[in-house]
């Protein structure tokens, strides 16, 4: 049910993306929109990253089967702390290049980073009212 939620946030945060690119260019101007579309394929991109490395990471808990060996090379707790660091600072320098050099506008960099928590909320409201529905039920 999990794979399911993050799946379902996933396509909300594309939806969002493209509702709040296309609305950003018609209230707004396309430079916005552009910025609103860069943060959030930042946003979404770093999302779906962290999906992965965490799947990954909790894979390796998970007891081997017999007659399998448990991979133990680059999964450990300190590369993923690693990956995390890593990503983060990826992130930050993309979006200094973008500040620094006037491509793109703050607030909807902001903005289009913001597409994955609207997902999330909107997702865990949505969960939270179907579990409350089916218990009174």
């Amino acid at each position: 049910m999990l794979d399911i939620s993050l799946k379902q946030v996933q396509a909300l945060s594309i939806g969002f993306l493209a509702a709040l690119t296309g609305g950003a260019w018609l209230v707004m101007s396309w430079f916005f929109a552009q910025s609103v579309l860069v943060g959030g394929v930042i946003a979404i991109i770093s999302f779906y990253s962290v999906h992965r490395d965490i799947t990954s990471f909790l894979k390796t808990f998970n007891p081997s089967q017999e007659g399998e060996e448990q991979e133990k090379g680059g999964s450990g707790k300190s590369v993923y702390i690693i990956k995390f660091w890593l990503r983060l600072a990826l992130i930050a320098v993309i979006l200094l290049f973008f500040i620094r050099s006037g491509k793109a506008n703050v607030i909807g960099l902001l903005l289009g980073l913001s597409t994955v928590v609207f997902s999330i909320i909107l997702t865990t409201v949505s969960m939270a009212g179907c579990y409350f529905l089916r218990r009174k039920g």
